[in-house]
C-alpha cells in the first residue's frame, strides 16, 4: 500500500494546513507583500500521521513584479482503516512538492502565472496556471479569471513483506481548472465576493481492466456465503472522466474594535452524483497590536456517488464500483483556534518596515460516515457481525500548524 491511499484525506487536510486568504481581501492593483514563512505541520487521526516542513519566500521588484517559491513535504505514516482492511501492513511514504509563481502589475491589472510539481513513489503531478485580476469602479470592485492545467502520471507499487519490489504505470490524467470570481466593497466595513470554479479530469488507461481516477489499491466488497466474513472483494472501477462545479459566496465584516468576522458558503456538484456543502465562520481579534486571536468553525457534508456501495449484492453489479469512504455520504466538523504573536513588538524591535510573527493554530476535526462501515470488527470480533451490519465508521483528528513569518 502506498500514499495514494491518503490522497482524499490530503485534499481535505490541505485546505486546513494552509490558510488561503479571501480572494477579495486584496485588490488586483496591489502586489502581494514581501514575506518568508517557515511552517511545521502535523495531522493525526484515523490511524494516519502526516507531518513535515514547508518554506515560502516572496520578493517584489521595481514595484511591478512579485515572485515566490514554495517547498512542501508530507511524511506519511499510515495504519488507516483502508490499509488494515485491505490486508496490507502499516507503511511510510514521503511526498515532495515545490512551486513557483510570478505576478506582474500593470496599472490596475495583475497578471499571474505559476508552476507546481508534486512527486511521490506512485504519483507524479505537474500543474501550470495563469490568471488575471482587474480593479474598477474606483477600486471598489475586482474581477479575476484563472485557468490551470495539470498532467498526472499514476502508478501502482508492488510490495513483498513490506518492501517495495516494483512499480507499474497504470495511466495518466489530464486536469483542467477554470475560475471566475468577483468581489465588491459594499460599505466601509463589509466586503463580499462570489466565485465559480469548474474542474475536468480525463484519464487514459494503460490497462482496460484498471481504472485511473480511483485509488489503485482499494477494493469493493460483495456478498459471499462462502466467506467467513460474509463478503468477498474485487477491484474498484471508476469512470475515465469527471467534471465538477463549485460556487462560493464569501463575506468579511470589520467590527468597530478592529476585529473581523469572515463567513463562507460553498456548494459543489459533479458528474459522479456527489453534492456537497461547506459552511465556515471565522473571527479574528487583535489585542493591542501584540497578539491576534483567531477562532473558526467549519462544517462539511456530502452525498454519496451514484456508484458507491458499502456492500454490493454481487460481483460486477454495476459498470462502475466504489467503496472509497470519501465517495460515501459523510460529514466533517472542524473547530479551530489559533494565535499570532508579534515578536517584533514583544522584543521592542524598532525596524518599522519589518515584522516578525509567530503563529500557532490547532484544528479538531470530527468525521462521521453514514454508509461506510468499520470492517476491522471482523478481526477484533470474528463472527460478531454479519456483512452489512458492522458499526458505521467515525474518527477524530487533530491538525497542528506552527510557523514563523518574516515580512520585509
Amino acid at each position: 500500500m502506498a500514499v495514494a491511499a491518503t490522497k482524499p484525506f490530503l485534499r481535505i487536510i490541505g485546505a486546513t494546513l494552509i490558510s488561503v486568504a479571501f480572494a477579495f481581501s486584496s485588490h488586483a492593483g496591489v502586489l502581494p507583500e514581501e514575506r518568508a514563512d517557515l511552517l511545521a505541520h502535523s495531522y493525526q487521526g484515523g490511524g494516519m500521521d502526516i507531518s513535515g516542513p514547508s518554506l515560502l519566500v516572496r520578493k517584489n521588484f521595481l514595484e511591478k513584479v512579485s515572485v515566490s517559491a514554495n517547498y512542501y513535504i508530507d511524511n506519511v505514516s499510515s495504519a488507516s482503516i483502508d490499509v488494515l482492511t485491505s490486508g496490507a501492513s502499516e507503511y511510510e511514504e514521503e511526498r515532495k512538492e515545490y512551486s513557483f509563481s510570478a505576478d506582474y502589475l500593470y496599472n490596475k491589472t495583475t497578471f499571474s502565472t505559476g508552476y507546481t510539481s508534486s512527486e511521490e513513489s506512485d504519483y507524479s503531478a505537474e500543474t501550470i496556471f495563469f490568471g488575471v485580476s482587474q480593479d474598477f469602479f474606483g477600486d471598489l470592485s475586482t474581477i479575476s479569471l484563472g485557468y490551470a492545467q495539470g498532467d498526472d502520471l499514476v502508478s501502482r507499487n508492488e510490495y513483498t513483506d513490506g518492501a517495495l519490489v516494483g512499480n507499474t504505470i497504470i495511466g495518466t490524467v489530464k486536469r483542467q481548472n477554470y475560475r471566475l470570481s468577483f468581489s465588491q466593497v459594499i460599505t466601509t466595513n463589509l466586503i463580499m465576493g462570489l466565485g465559480f470554479e469548474t474542474v475536468t479530469d480525463q484519464a487514459n488507461r494503460e490497462d482496460e481492466d484498471i481504472s485511473v481516477l480511483n485509488n489503485p489499491y482499494r477494493s469493493v466488497r460483495f456478498r459471499s456465503a462462502q466467506s467467513g466474513t460474509g463478503y468477498a472483494t474485487q477491484r474498484e472501477f471508476y469512470p475515465d472522466t469527471r467534471t465538477s462545479d463549485a460556487v462560493a459566496l464569501r463575506a468579511m465584516y470589520y467590527l468597530p474594535w478592529r476585529a473581523s468576522i469572515r463567513a463562507e458558503y460553498r456548494f459543489f456538484t459533479d458528474t459522479w452524483g456527489i453534492e456537497a456543502s461547506n459552511y465556515e465562520l471565522k473571527m479574528i481579534h487583535p489585542i493591542e497590536d501584540l497578539v491576534t486571536i483567531e477562532g473558526k468553525y467549519r462544517y462539511y457534508e456530502q452525498t454519496a456517488s451514484t456508484f458507491y456501495r458499502d456492500l454490493f449484492d454481487e460481483p460486477n453489479e454495476l459498470n462502475f464500483r466504489a467503496r472509497d469512504k470519501e465517495m460515501s455520504t459523510f460529514n466533517n466538523t472542524t473547530f479551530g483556534l489559533g494565535a499570532t504573536l508579534n515578536l517584533g513588538k514583544l522584543l521592542k524591535w524598532n525596524a518599522a518596515e519589518h515584522e516578525l510573527m509567530l503563529n500557532f493554530f490547532v484544528d479538531h476535526m470530527m468525521f462521521s460516515y453514514d454508509d461506510f462501515r468499520d470492517l476491522t470488527v471482523h478481526t477484533s470480533n470474528p463472527g460478531a457481525f454479519n456483512a452489512g451490519e458492522e458499526p458505521l465508521y467515525e474518527f477524530d483528528a487533530q491538525v497542528y500548524r506552527l510557523f514563523l513569518t518574516y515580512k520585509y
